[in-house]
């Protein structure tokens, strides 16, 4: 073999060699590209899941904010609204024109005038005309709505008849049918 056929053999050679390392190489970054797609479209869908978990979960949350929100303003409104009442039916009862004050007074005044005769009888001013004329000693005004609270001499017993205390149980054992009517409930 001459030294031309065996440098030709030799590139010839060299060429399938190259040519092989170059389709391997090829099908290497084909396979690689392959294998990065496929990774790229499962990270894409993850990501996309992901994102999708992320958005319903704000949403929930912020519906949940929403409707939190709403109750309180509700809760507060409905309290503003028992406020407004609550101060409406003082005023009314704190009025010396209250139809039937004189009949409330007497009625509390025939309720304990004979168990407690030897009491002090400190009426709210606005009521001190019509109580003076019940069988007390008549005491200091006190503050209130109306009525009176009646206390022994020493002062170890103090008997609450103002308006405003009876008033304030008669609201709390109402609140059922003060909710009804305001509110429907």
């Amino acid at each position: 073999m001459s030294l031309d056929a065996l440098s030709k053999e030799i590139i010839t050679q060299a060429e399938a060699r190259a040519k092989s390392i170059l389709e391997g190489a090829k099908a290497e970054a084909k396979s690689i590209h392959e294998e990065a797609l496929r990774r790229a479209a499962e990270t894409t869908a993850k990501v996309e899941e992901k994102a999708t978990k992320d958005s319903e979960q704000i949403s929930t949350e912020v519906v949940a904010a929403a409707k939190q929100a709403n109750q309180k303003r509700a809760l507060v409104a409905r309290k503003e609204e028992l406020d407004i009442t609550w101060d409406s039916v003082k005023d009314e009862v704190s009025s010396p024109d209250l139809d039937g004050r004189e009949d409330i007074l007497q009625g509390l005044i025939d309720g304990v005038e004979s168990q407690t005769r030897e009491m002090i009888l400190r009426p709210v001013k606005l009521d001190r005309e019509y109580l003076s004329t019940s069988n007390f000693e008549m005491g200091e005004d006190i503050s209130g709505l109306g009525g009176f609270i009646l206390e022994s001499k020493d002062g170890s017993v103090v008997l609450d008849y103002r308006f405003d205390s009876l008033l304030e149980d008669a609201w709390k054992s109402s609140m059922s049918a003060v909710n009804k009517v305001l509110f429907g409930e």
